[in-house]
């Protein structure tokens, strides 16, 4: 399981990617398509047309990291290519996609604070 430090800002690309890509291309639509640093140390989501397979790319200092997960059963929920360039996720909603769970069932609780 990924677990994100809460400065890590994680990051969707909305839409099919052609999972055939590894290091060097996601690097490059991570620039392109979110228009983000790659070497950032943030995350970067791709999911495949189908939607059973996701690969993760992330930047820990000394060089790139490519996760994959590939679904037996199901498919990801994932956005279509008209969500925009990218979308954002907390690390909350990065384990309930990772988990099978729908995001566009779930709703955010707003939470209120008294000062």
């Amino acid at each position: 399981m990924i677990v994100p430090g809460p400065a890590t800002r994680i990051f969707l690309a909305p839409g099919p990617t052609d999972l055939r890509r590894s290091f060097d291309g996601l690097h490059g639509l991570v620039r392109a398509q979110l228009q983000e640093d790659p070497r950032s140390g943030h995350l970067f989501l791709f999911c495949n047309r189908l939607r059973t397979r996701l690969k993760v790319l992330c930047f820990d200092g000394s060089g790139l990291w490519v996760c994959a997960k590939r679904l037996e059963r199901g498919r990801f929920t994932w956005p279509g290519a008209a969500a925009g360039t990218k979308v954002r996720l907390c690390a909350e909603e990065l384990a309930l996609l990772l988990g099978g769970l729908e995001l566009t069932r779930v709703r955010r609780q707003d939470w209120w604070r008294s000062e």
